[in-house]
């Protein structure tokens, strides 16, 4: 095995010797996955992933990628997977098979189900028996595959874990070849901070931040006794925290001191901060570097896409390596890279799963979650929990009971811990009152809306969708203190807007931002009357956590809510519908006042889930029998697929330059402030009409089709267009 190849040469010009890959991965794989229980399972993937790069006419192919030539691909993942099918299904009674040849036959292309790989894997038995026996030849030179024991799982827990392991290896694999290509990125990657010195530099910010506040108001009183509160939590084991505060509350940072003082007590890796929407994981993100240092903060917004296939040229190899793992000490990342990634049966998303174990994981807003996949997902939530040793923070101002609703199954019998007792969240939310809610008794189009909206100085409008924010903006463009902020603007737009609008408020400018419901969760701005169209209740509340904040309008007066229906307006599908349909019923059979109350929020979130099925796509049934690929079909949060376009300005060409020179993590990164997620169907039409430019899989470039108050804006729209 001396003389055969992993990889190409590098820059170097040194190739990757095959037998050195294979047991420096296996030494990765060991300890990634040795943090829960896996190691010796995973060296024993990592020695056999790569067997089938000893074929010879794989090792042609590598000879003709490094002349530059054209060569028909040589797939290599699946021998691995027929050696231990062949030697382990034919020996063992039982089917530890599986962990192991799912893991290696997908580690390019994605994880199988057994029932298919299976059959693949006798047809290429049949099909080669020479080159079986080949490799079988080759495996004896490798050292011999250690003694497993697995333990005694349910189905869903077995799919868990062979998903944990297969990120072992993906992140293992990967990190070997950047060794090889890329040192350079490879050490970088290498230089993280240790949690505990997060969480000095925190302790230490927090003293000052407390000296710098005026205690005595009302706001400030709370604030501190959250932090307090949270503070004294965190000395508690592992397990599933909730954190209920009012909006303006302060939840950012109080969640944070409690994830990195709990994770210090704990022993625990990292620090993982989940929130709703990409528009906001900067602003996040901001506020965290302010605390803790520049570098202290990894952004994880939208994936590079890999294509699924086994290519060893330097463009695929490349953009394997971009994928992100999650190696840092504090991440902020979305729901939808969060969740479908656990559910993802995909490498490049699927890589990073293994650092999950042993973190702190922050789930902000987490009510938002659709309730057709709650049952798979908290099922999820309470594995990692009992099997990874991850501590769970679920933190909202209008959260559902998890341990006593009978819609949540799977969170029963396991301990909650509440980090500020309901008395005290009760009587913090009777204390921060500071606005007044009124509704209009009929529908409003969007002239007579533009007319009210010009009478006030300053006013923040929250629409349900993006087209109907800009129907409304196109009804005030020719005014100057008109901005708007939706997920058309890439986010160094979005910043330079909230900038701008911060301003004005503070000097007392006139001021009137449009938005869709990004502004509604960790955008910390404060105006004295908000409009907020109808939607799902908590997303109401949300609206008016950004009124009066503060608590600073003259002579104690509150600030206005005004709650409409738009006359012209568009209805997103699926649970926003269903949300908002609830509480349109809710809020004719109670005062508007009662809006107050949090009591109102746990009967809204009973109804809303009486009627409905929390799988309802059947994923726990695809999970229990290592259904993969429909698993990672099945469990979307938005339905809809979203592709990641780079708007057009000079800075954008200039960074994406440096993105095609060099592939990597770090360039990727760079792209992500000047990139607009926008939905299939409208890149296949803006593709069409000679719009875009595709860069790579999945990603493109649009041709100066940016507008400086819309964003990037299609010229089509479906009338499902989401909430952002």
């Amino acid at each position: 095995m001396n003389e055969l190849y992993a990889h190409t040469p590098n820059e170097k010009d040194d190739w990757h010797y095959l037998e050195l890959h294979l047991k420096e991965v296996a030494e990765f794989a060991e300890k990634f996955a040795g943090k829960f229980g896996a190691g010796k399972l995973a060296n024993w993937i990592g020695l056999w992933h790569d067997l089938g790069k000893s074929n010879p006419a794989f090792q042609d192919y590598l000879n003709s990628c490094q002349r530059g030539e054209r060569h028909e691909k040589v797939p290599h993942a699946i021998w691995g997977a027929v050696l231990a099918y062949q030697l382990i299904s034919r020996n063992i009674e039982d089917d530890c098979w599986k962990e192991i040849a799912l893991t290696i036959a997908g580690h390019h292309v994605g994880i199988d189900q057994p029932g298919s790989l299976s059959q693949k894997l006798e047809e290429c038995m049949q099909k080669n028996h020479e080159l079986f026996q080949l490799i079988a030849e080759h495996a004896k030179i490798l050292p011999s595959p250690p003694q497993v024991n697995l333990p005694e799982m349910t189905r869903t827990q077995r799919e868990l874990f062979i998903r944990m392991v297969f990120s072992a290896l993906v992140d293992a694999d990967y990190l070997n070849t950047e060794k090889h290509f890329n040192e350079k990125q490879y050490v970088l990657r290498q230089k993280q901070h240790i949690i505990g010195s997060l969480w000095s530099r925190f302790d230490a910010n927090q003293k000052q931040f407390v000296k710098a506040v005026d205690t005595e108001t009302t706001v400030n009183k709370i604030r501190r006794e959250v932090y307090e509160l949270c503070d004294r939590a965190a000395l508690g084991k592992s397990g599933i925290y909730r954190m209920t505060v009012p909006t303006g509350g302060g939840k950012t940072r109080s969640s944070l001191a409690f994830a990195l003082r709990h994770a210090v007590k704990n022993e625990m890796d990292r620090v993982i901060v989940v929130i709703p929407y990409t528009s906001i994981i900067d602003q996040t993100a901001k506020e965290y570097r302010k605390i803790l240092g520049s570098d202290a903060v990894l952004e994880h917004h939208s994936q590079v896409s890999v294509p699924a296939d086994e290519s060893q040229d330097a463009a695929h190899v490349s953009l394997r390596l971009a994928t992100e793992n999650w190696d840092a000490t504090l991440i902020v990342t979305t729901t939808v890279q969060f969740f479908e990634s656990l559910f993802s049966n995909k490498p490049g998303k699927v890589r990073k799963l293994h650092n999950l174990s042993r973190s702190v994981i922050v789930i902000d807003e987490v009510q938002a979650l659709p309730p057709e996949l709650l049952t798979p997902t908290l099922d999820v939530l309470r594995a990692l929990v009992e099997e990874y040793g991850v501590s769970v923070i679920l933190c909202t101002a209008t959260q559902p009971a998890f341990e006593e609703s009978h819609y949540l199954k799977p969170f029963q019998g396991l301990q909650v811990h509440e980090i500020v007792p309901k008395e005290i969240y009760q009587e913090h939310f009777r204390k921060l009152e500071r606005v007044k809610y009124y509704r209009k008794d009929k529908p409003i189009s969007w002239q007579e809306l533009a007319n009210e909206i010009s009478e006030e100085k300053q006013i923040m409008v929250v629409l349900n969708t993006r087209k109907d924010a800009l129907s409304l903006i196109d009804e005030l463009r020719d005014k100057e203190d008109v901005f708007h902020l939706s997920t058309l603007l890439c986010g160094i737009h979005r910043r330079l807007i909230l900038r701008k609008v911060k301003r004005r408020l503070k000097n007392k400018l006139p001021v009137k931002l449009i938005s869709t419901q990004v502004v509604e969760a960790g955008v910390d701005i404060d105006f004295p009357v908000v409009y907020r169209a109808i939607g799902p209740l908590d997303r109401i509340v949300q609206a008016a956590g950004r009124c009066n904040r503060e608590d600073k309008l003259q002579n104690g007066r509150r600030g206005s809510v005004v709650i409409f229906e738009p006359a012209e307006g568009r209805t997103p599908r699926g649970p926003y519908k269903t949300g908002l349909e609830k509480a349109k019923l809710l809020l004719m059979q109670y005062d508007i006042s009662e809006l107050h109350n949090p009591e109102l929020y746990q009967v809204y979130f009973e109804k809303l889930f009486t009627d409905v099925d929390t799988d309802k796509k059947k994923i726990q049934t695809y999970r229990e029998v290592l259904d993969y690929p429909n698993v990672n079909d099945k469990y979307r949060l938005i339905e809809q697929n979203t592709v990641p376009v780079l708007i057009s300005n000079e800075s954008a060409t200039r960074r994406l330059n440096e993105w095609k020179r060099q592939p990597c993590r770090r360039t990727w990164q760079r792209l992500q402030p000047l990139i607009v997620n926008m939905f299939d169907y409208e890149v296949q039409k803006l593709k069409a009409d000679g719009w875009l430019e595709q860069i790579s899989d999945g990603f493109y470039h649009s041709f100066g089709m940016y507008d400086r108050l819309k964003g990037l804006v299609p010229a089509i729209y479906d009338p499902s267009d989401l909430i952002q």
